[in-house]
């Protein structure tokens, strides 16, 4: 919204200019700031590379096992900084647009998860995880090894019950597993929490009339303009659902009506989860509460298990994602019907975009989504890849069930039920504690979740971003904040979208690599290369 209020309304308000010694545009200062992340991104993003996780206490002494595991930003991260903004934004979304009491529950699940639990439980030597790295995206089998998929599946792609007995059950990180317990921990907190906190409000909201618009004068201009009809979703939904069903069927991906149960899934958290992203700006997903499902019902069906988590956890994070945007359309004054064209319109072309990038990339860049190259790790990729095998090839029966390894993660159930009513119960019998209205369990369960893919490395430098502009800026630069802050973050995420697109494909593509330096980060692109071994020194292979 700021890059728009930006780039068509350059004539800055006259009330914020009287109260504010900072007169330069908007537009001015977007473009200044843009140009300098685009100078700057040359350096983490090509010349530098390990400016996007410096280690530099592992880099101290790179070949201390216990310091790397420590320190690397791709170990627990602790002291570990990064100086680029792509890095920054790559899993939280930009800092600045995060309210800072959510940044403050962030930084507790963080603490807590990555520098309490994780090592507490990994020296300890839980589930044997000394074997295993400290953090991790991938499985790993009982000797500390890569986990071979290939050898527990059969010719169809599901589960080989004697191949997996022969070759031995699965084993995750610490980090990797708690986030399962803690997911598990905040699909119940944030329906829980939306009943005490909101629940209220959300009954009041329905019972009064939809098109009572008093005081709200977005709802009394928007009023001029047609509406959209709710029959032209309608169509579309149907539309969509039988292609969708079709497509399962026919390509033998999980049975078709299976698609009414990730459905009603998406319907069912689509509030809840709304609430919480619309006042903290992060998004509470699905992923988790989906394999699980699927995952019970379709047992050593990795297919169907991917398949199911896709219709159920993205349908609701692009629900969400067009809502936002109808709401930008609504503060923007667009036409409804113009915005629902516009939504559908870009949503066919971004799905063929989308596809023919993901081929032309997967048939043209050497070792894409390995360890081999460093520039297309795709975290995200592996962590779906390894969700896959977890809860779809093996199945959450054998990995969480009564007797298995991380049986106990289940009671995360249990405890995201609960803490929210304890700090519900706190605030109402302590209202003078100011503090108490700001604890919010779902969202300090759900990004702390995001460990991995992201790795621990990757908070502390997003919070202390997020401590300097929406703490210390916030507070005693209030003016250059509200004018600015905004603008600066939208000119980043766009000067660095300018910068990758153009290293890409006028030199990377081209396979135009910077000299090997001290600055490229060795082998594995952080100069801490023991990071990602475990406690007995030991790298695991395939």
């Amino acid at each position: 919204c700021a890059l728009f209020r930006t780039l068509h309304n350059d004539k800055d308000n006259e009330d914020d200019n009287e109260r504010s010694h900072w007169r330069m545009s908007r537009l001015k200062f977007f473009f200044l700031a843009f140009l300098f992340q685009f100078l700057w991104y040359w350096f983490p993003g090509y010349i530098f590379p390990v400016l996007s996780a410096f280690s530099w206490i592992c880099m101290i002494k790179p070949d201390n096992i216990l310091l790397s595991q420590l320190t690397g930003i791709y170990g627990l991260g602790i002291g570990s900084i990064e100086l680029d903004w792509n890095a920054w934004v790559a899993f939280l979304g930009s800092p600045i647009v995060v309210p800072f009491w959510a940044q403050v529950n962030i930084l507790i699940g963080f603490v807590v998860l990555a520098w309490i639990i994780a090592p507490a439980a990994y020296y300890s030597n839980l589930w044997n995880s000394k074997t295993l790295p400290i953090v991790s995206v991938r499985v790993f089998n009982e000797n500390g090894h890569f986990y071979n998929i290939s050898a527990v599946l059969n010719s169809n792609l599901r589960l080989n019950e004697t191949a997996y007995k022969q070759y031995g059950e699965l084993r995750m990180t610490p980090i990797f597993a708690f986030s399962y317990g803690i997911s598990f921990a905040a699909i119940t907190a944030v329906i829980v929490h939306t009943i005490l906190y909101q629940g209220k409000a959300i009954l009041k909201q329905f019972r009064s009339s939809l098109q009572d618009n008093t005081g709200d004068i977005h709802a009394k201009l928007m009023s001029h303009y047609k509406e959209a009809p709710e029959w032209w979703y309608t169509i579309l939904f149907v539309v969509a659902f039988i292609l969708a069903a079709i497509v399962c069927h026919f390509g033998e991906l999980m049975p078709w009506y299976y698609l009414f149960l990730a459905v009603a899934i998406a319907f069912f958290f689509l509030l809840p989860t709304g609430i919480v992203q619309a006042v903290t700006n992060q998004a509470i997903g699905l992923n988790v509460i989906t394999e699980f499902i699927i995952g019970v019902a379709r047992p050593g069906d990795p297919l169907a298990n991917v398949t199911f988590k896709t219709y159920g956890y993205i349908t609701q994070f692009q629900a969400l994602l067009f809502v936002s945007d109808l709401k930008l359309g609504h503060y923007m004054k667009i036409p409804p019907r113009a915005m629902f064209i516009t939504q559908l319109t870009g949503t066919i072309i971004a799905g063929i975009i989308n596809f023919l990038t993901a081929n032309y990339l997967m048939n043209t860049i050497p070792n894409i989504c390995s360890q081999e190259n460093l520039h297309w790790t795709c975290p995200n990729a592996n962590t779906f890849f390894s969700a896959s095998i977890i809860w779809g090839a093996i199945g959450p029966i054998k990995m969480f069930g009564n007797g298995a390894t991380y049986s106990y993660l289940l009671y995360g159930f249990l405890i995201g039920g609960v803490l929210p009513i304890l700090g519900w119960i706190l605030m109402k019998t302590f209202p003078k504690i100011e503090w108490l209205k700001y604890i919010h369990f779902p969202i300090m369960f759900s990004a702390t979740a995001m460990m991995p893919p992201a790795p621990p490395g990757n908070y502390p430098s997003w919070l202390l971003v997020g401590f300097i502009f929406n703490f210390i800026l916030a507070r005693y630069a209030r003016p250059w904040w509200k004018r600015y802050a905004y603008v600066f973050s939208a000119a980043m995420d766009s000067s660095v979208a300018f910068g990758v697109i153009i290293i890409f494909f006028v030199l990377q593509n081209n396979n135009i690599e910077f000299p090997t330096w001290w600055g490229t980060g060795g082998d594995t692109g952080d100069g801490c290369p023991l990071s990602h071994a475990n406690y007995y020194g030991i790298m695991p292979r395939n």
